[in-house]
């Protein structure tokens, strides 16, 4: 019952105001009027009394602000953001400017922006609800997005564990390179650059440095094959 007897007392003070807009269309009534059709949900009919008022009315800064929440309710931020800024411009303090302002900044990811409209307001009001909760909100994301993101950790992950990797790269390629060796003396072949015991030692040989420590089993053990097949080739008739 109460909503309803709201909406008709909405619906006859619009048309009030509407009756005496037409017979003086130059007055400054179409603020309370284009108000009305806000409260409606009218916004259309808003937009077009305010764009004819400031016509008639440029610069007036109510009207303006006015007109651009109309905008913004429209879903057209772009003729919103303009008109406002331009009211600011103007009228610095302007609350009602800068609250719909700081959402439309916030919608479109202009933080700073949100967050220095909120800082006008609070500066009025510390105790304004809306502009609190939009700078929390604002605060929160900033923070979040100072965090690092997932692939940024990753990253950062490959990079603190690159010498344990090119470390573990090393003793890979450097126990293929001793297998591919110890085969190729298996099968009669020249064992290319590898010629001693010596030349196996972690200190002589660049590639077994990665591996120095810790000491790979692996490699220990071929170590110790090649300096038996070395020793075999040296004497072939010796009895182990």
């Amino acid at each position: 019952m109460a909503s309803g007897a709201k909406k008709t007392g909405n619906a006859a003070e619009i048309d009030r105001l509407a009756l005496a807009f037409a017979k003086e269309p130059g007055s400054k009534v179409f603020i309370p009027l284009a108000e009305e059709y806000g409260k409606a949900g009218m916004w259309e009919e808003a937009v077009a009394v305010l764009e004819d008022g400031l016509k008639n009315y440029p610069g007036f800064i109510t009207a303006m602000v006015a007109l651009g929440r109309a905008y913004e309710q429209m879903n057209q931020p772009i003729k919103a953001k303009a008109l406002l800024e331009e009211a600011i411009k103007l009228s610095p303090d302007n609350l009602r400017a800068h609250r719909t302002l700081a959402k439309l900044y916030a919608a479109e990811g202009a933080k700073e922006a949100a967050i220095r409209s909120c800082a006008v307001i609070l500066s009025v009001n510390p105790h304004d609800q809306e502009a609190l909760a939009l700078r929390a909100g604002l605060d929160v994301q900033a923070t979040s997005d100072a965090t690092q993101s997932p692939g940024q950790e990753s990253e950062k992950q490959i990079k603190t564990a690159g010498p344990d990797l090119y470390r573990n790269k090393g003793l890979i390629q450097a126990v293929d390179d001793a297998t591919v060796a110890t085969k190729d003396d298996a099968d009669g072949f020249p064992m290319g650059g590898l010629h001693s015991a010596k030349e196996l030692s972690p200190t002589a040989n660049s590639k077994f440095q990665v591996a120095k420590k810790p000491r790979n089993p692996v490699i220990v053990q071929l170590e110790q094959w090649l300096v038996l097949v070395q020793t075999r080739r040296r004497t072939p008739h010796a009895t182990f």
